[in-house]
């Protein structure tokens, strides 16, 4: 009788545990608003991806999500915010590539370490643009000609440190190449570096693929290779790094969803499943994509392995350029 009384009770207790999880989960999300913290200026790419996933998010959940921008510190003070903010489920934010970056420089010791990953939404790996007549008809024939005349061609894409810098600086070395063996001609960014390389000012541009898009269309200039993973819809007879060189050399730059720390394993779940849904709306797709953006999806243990990759990426090459202290 006792051991039948026993297997009862056990029995009770499990629908019971298991009732209350799933109450917990139906109830999720509750009637609070969420917060979508964003660690740069109202009107830049950060604040577009944020906000456009919020509002996706609003209305997929019927629950307001307030963005909430909080700059300063080159994305420093935003950044640290969502680390540190309420783990309830209810508070998130758009990292960025910075992330990777900033404990490096010896701005701050916040790490991807210290968040809770909740999707990769957006990545933009490099290209390689030469002129449309250059004399290299494809990457090897551009690494033959740095090893031939080091210290003699001459690049740009960004400023000293920048992303297309660091992006061009890791590829030299992963070729055998040092960096002093291009001279980067520090620009305000790719629009002025490519009118540059069509004015025959510069001998390659290292940038993201659809800010070379008008030029290439035009019979200016041309592209080498793409620095990442994969090859582009838009130019899908130019091969990627590796399948040109065989270098695995990769450096996104790249946009994404976070929690803070200590976000319970539901809640990752929840949130995880969320951004999915945004992320697969045909809203999304279609205004990244009119906005010169490639989606890129990465689920949260997934996200974590990229950002660790990235972040031993960026360290390597920084150390290379003198940027980390």
């Amino acid at each position: 009788m006792f051991k039948k009384f026993v297997v009862v009770l056990a029995a009770v207790i499990i629908c019971t545990c298991s009732f209350g999880n799933v109450s917990a989960e139906a109830a999720w999300p509750k009637d609070k608003p969420f917060t979508m913290l964003i660690p740069f200026a109202t009107g830049g790419g950060t604040d577009f991806n944020a906000r456009l996933v919020a509002k996706i998010m609003g209305d997929i959940l019927g629950v307001r999500v307030n963005s909430i921008n909080r700059t300063g510190g080159q994305g420093v003070v935003g950044h640290t915010a969502i680390a540190k903010g309420e783990a309830d489920g209810y508070t998130l934010g758009d990292i960025e590539c910075e992330l990777n970056m900033m404990h490096w420089s010896g701005l701050t010791k916040l790490t991807y370490r210290d968040l809770t990953p909740i999707a990769l939404i957006v990545s933009v790996g490099g290209s390689v643009i030469v002129k449309e007549n250059a004399p290299y008809k494809d990457m090897k024939d551009l690494v033959a000609a740095i090893k031939k005349s080091p210290g003699k061609l001459k690049s740009s894409g960004a400023a000293h440190g920048g992303i297309w810098h660091l992006s061009e600086a890791g590829m030299l070395q992963a070729e055998g190449l040092k960096v002093s063996d291009v001279i980067w001609v520090p620009n305000e960014g790719a629009a002025p570096a490519l009118l540059d390389l069509a004015a025959g000012g510069l001998d390659f541009v290292v940038c993201a693929p659809n800010e070379a898009t008008a030029l290439v269309d035009a019979k200016k200039l041309r592209p080498l290779v793409m620095i990442s993973k994969n090859r582009v819809s838009k130019w899908p007879n130019v091969p990627t790094l590796k399948e040109a060189t065989g270098s695995d050399w990769l450096l996104d730059s790249w946009s994404g969803i976070a929690a803070p720390a200590g976000l319970s394993p539901e809640m990752k779940k929840n949130l995880g499943d969320t951004i999915k849904k945004v992320w697969d709306s045909k809203e999304f797709q279609d205004t990244m994509i009119k906005a010169g953006k490639t989606p890129a999806y990465l689920g949260p243990d997934e996200f974590k392995s990229f950002l660790k990759e990235m972040d031993e990426n960026y360290g390597k090459v920084m150390k290379s350029v003198g940027l980390v202290k």
